[in-house]
């Protein structure tokens, strides 16, 4: 019965994202594990409606994990359709993790480890810091972003393949676009085959980068996708094969992305240097994320995101403060960026045999919150301990 409610699942936001699709809406899936014909549209009332009769009866059969899938997809899905829960409820139902934040201490910290790594390499913080990091890492054309990025996957392919156990293979297409929109980079994909997309609107290229990304992108998120494609026909583990932003596996599919560095190329100091300042910059977009949904005022958020990062202006702290506020996508999926990093930055700390484990696991299927922290008893809190917004 529980395989029934699955397929129910499946098919309700297959026909909820074909709709918005053709409606020129947000996707609702992002990756397709198990690619199958679409089914018929279906409008978000008559989805919310199916979601509910589904989340009703997977509580009487206690199923956790099919309720957790089952209300991130309601709680995004009334988040649409015009309500604005209080952003602790809302993280929890979608990304499956609290939103307790980190300590300004630690946070200071952070950007103190950044600041050292970007001295060592000649970088001064300050208004230019980004300008002059990238040109410290070699400026590369837009036109050759994609043929780089091609050829830095193909060198890292061995290793992660090593550290996370998987010989599943895929296909990559690498495409460039001009979007308004928050992204710089963007995967998605069905079955094997991964699309790269790559925002000219607002992506930078360095050589640095075109590592970075080979290792996010197409070897954190397209490889990862596609053994959990292999793996679908081979596991007895029931999971939703259709990966969606707003739902409990992105915390760790964002933040091992992010962190992927740390665990197969901790040798190369370039790389390193940009994960580490990440670790930082989403630290700080935390804090801004909480304080704006909190109640804070648009100076105080804007004067503390100056104060904490020189270089960021007024249209990228305008973009930021819009996108966690408002944005009923991002308000949920963003926060996802800075837990997952700041788990997965640990982890890179902890014993070798503990991160082989949660790294394999990892791309067996979708790990939610609760699964990490099974793998990982005694790890930091997922979405900090707490924390108050003070430079």
């Amino acid at each position: 019965m529980i395989a029934v409610l699955y397929e129910e699942l499946e098919h309700a936001l297959r026909g909820w994202h074909r709709y918005e699709t053709e409606q020129r809406g947000a996707p609702v899936i992002d990756f397709d594990c198990a690619p199958k014909p679409a089914p018929a549209p279906r409008g978000r009332l008559d989805t919310y409606q199916r979601l509910c009769s589904l989340l009703d009866r997977a509580e009487r059969f206690g199923d956790i994990r099919l309720m957790r899938e089952t209300l991130a997809q309601l709680a995004y899905l009334a988040a649409v359709l015009g309500r604005h829960e209080p952003l602790a409820d809302y993280v929890r139902r979608t990304q499956g993790c609290g939103i307790g934040g980190w300590p300004a201490d630690y946070v200071t910290a952070r950007g103190e480890v950044a600041r050292g790594l970007l001295a060592d390499a000649g970088v001064a913080w300050g208004p230019d810091t980004a300008r002059d990091l990238e040109q410290t890492e070699g400026v590369l054309l837009a036109e050759a972003a994609p043929e780089a990025i091609s050829r830095e996957a193909v060198a890292f392919e061995p290793r992660v393949r090593a550290a996370v156990d998987t010989t599943a293979p895929y296909d990559l297409t690498i495409e460039t676009v001009r979007v308004d929109a928050y992204w710089s980079y963007w995967l998605d994909g069905a079955g094997r085959s991964v699309r790269l997309r790559i925002n000219l609107e607002r992506a930078a290229f360095t050589l640095v980068q075109a590592r970075l990304f080979a290792l996010h992108e197409v070897l954190g998120h397209g490889l990862q996708s596609a053994a959990f494609h292999a793996n679908l026909t081979r596991s007895s583990v029931r999971w939703l094969p259709l990966l969606t932003v707003h739902s409990p596996c992105q915390v760790a599919l964002e933040g091992l992305a992010q962190a992927l560095p740390l665990f197969v190329a901790a040798d190369d100091r370039q790389l390193i240097t940009r994960v580490r300042l990440d670790h930082y910059l989403q630290l700080v977009r935390a804090e801004l994320h909480l304080a704006i949904n909190s109640g804070e005022s648009i100076d105080t958020c804007a004067a503390h995101a100056r104060s904490r990062v020189p270089f960021w202006n007024d249209t990228d702290i305008a973009d930021m403060l819009t996108d966690r506020g408002v944005d009923p996508l991002l308000r949920s999926y963003l926060w996802a960026y800075p837990a997952g990093l700041d788990w997965f930055a640990a982890l890179s700390e902890a014993p070798p045999a503990r991160a082989a484990t949660v790294l394999r696991a990892a791309y067996r299927w979708p790990l939610h919150p609760a699964d990490l922290a099974e793998l990982w008893p005694d790890s930091p809190v997922i979405g900090g301990p707490g924390a108050t917004l003070r430079s």
